[in-house]
């Protein structure tokens, strides 16, 4: 298991002054945006898709950084209800895919997508309760008429380029927020489906990482990490619940806030997270996402390091030799 960084955080730097500046850090993996909401500061796959000279330029600058790239990240809504929308969140998806194929990329982290509730609306419907019983209509609909049939078509287009894993953030706002819904996308499409396993968005739901992560690991089910935390305020949350539509500098008013790890949950629960992701058999990365409004972004992500250094179980996994 070892430590990555979501590079967005750096989009403001050149490609190769964020590879020194992940290395300083004492990292050698990165996740790259390439579209969607991570915007394409380091990567614009149509750029390079056309331009095979710039393709090798930016191939080089990873191999002589010795840095190497965990995923590719396309985040956004292709099942959006606007049209021009939804087209162009599609269109960064599919040239991720074909880029993943150019650079050996076998995962690409996305969203689900979120329709509206029907082919009328100008904006997503998230449906978060099922009664009064319109809003089970209208899940039916989005999950048969728009997003098992779209990601059914684009896992094919996907497995076509080389990318065998979809790897969704469950991201309240979207079809797939939980394990559950995660589930029932991987039934109706297949094994190409599973999880970026972003704790932060699930611990202000209510539901505990641990025991998420062994739900999903039955399945095989995740494929790449997100890690970054979540405090949960109690005051607030004890007034108003955990459901907040206040703006994201709003803090003292907000019933929950992203956090760097180590500043929402302790030393603890982060070593029963990484403990059961090693005994679903995920080995991989923990990729740090810094979203964090009170610490500087060079602050925020080298305390995280240092936190996940404490934390993380790097070496393989011994035989228990003292059973022989």
């Amino acid at each position: 298991m070892k430590i990555g960084v979501f590079a967005v955080l750096y989009g403001g730097l050149s490609l190769p002054d964020m590879l020194e500046k992940v290395k300083s850090f004492g990292l050698s993996t990165v996740e790259i945006g390439c579209g969607g909401f991570p915007g394409k500061a380091h990567c614009d796959p149509e750029v390079l898709l056309a331009d095979p000279k710039k393709l090798d330029e930016f191939k080089r600058a990873f191999q002589d950084a010795g840095v190497e790239i965990s995923a590719l990240s396309v985040h956004g809504n292709a099942l959006h209800p606007n049209p021009e929308i939804a087209r162009s969140f599609h269109e960064d998806w599919r040239n991720a895919c074909r880029l993943a194929e150019k650079l050996g990329i076998s995962i690409i982290n996305t969203f689900s997508g979120c329709p509206g509730d029907s082919e009328n609306s100008k904006y997503p419907n998230w449906v978060t309760c099922s009664w009064p019983t319109d809003f089970l209509e209208i899940l039916k609909w989005q999950w048969e008429e728009k997003i098992i049939p779209y990601w059914q078509e684009e896992s094919k287009f996907a497995l076509d380029h080389g990318v065998d894993k979809i790897a969704f953030e469950m991201h309240p706002g979207f079809a797939v927020y939980n394990v559950d819904t995660l589930l029932k996308l991987r039934e109706a499409v297949g094994e190409t489906i599973g999880a970026n396993f972003d704790p932060s968005h699930l611990v202000w739901q209510g539901v505990q990482p641990v025991a998420a992560i062994r739900e999903l690991g039955k399945h095989n089910a995740i494929f790449h990490f997100h890690a970054k935390d979540t405090h949960v305020d109690p005051f607030n949350t004890a007034v108003n619940g955990v459901l907040d539509t206040k703006e994201y500098d709003r803090l003292p008013e907000r019933s929950w806030l992203f956090r760097s790890v180590g500043y929402g949950n302790d030393y603890k629960y982060w070593k029963d997270i990484v403990s059961e992701l090693r005994l679903v058999g995920y080995d991989y990365v923990l990729s740090i996402e810094h979203e964090d409004a009170l610490a500087s972004i060079d602050e925020g992500f080298g305390k995280a390091v240092k936190f996940l250094q404490e934390v993380i179980l790097d070496e393989p996994m011994p035989k228990a030799w003292w059973v022989d």
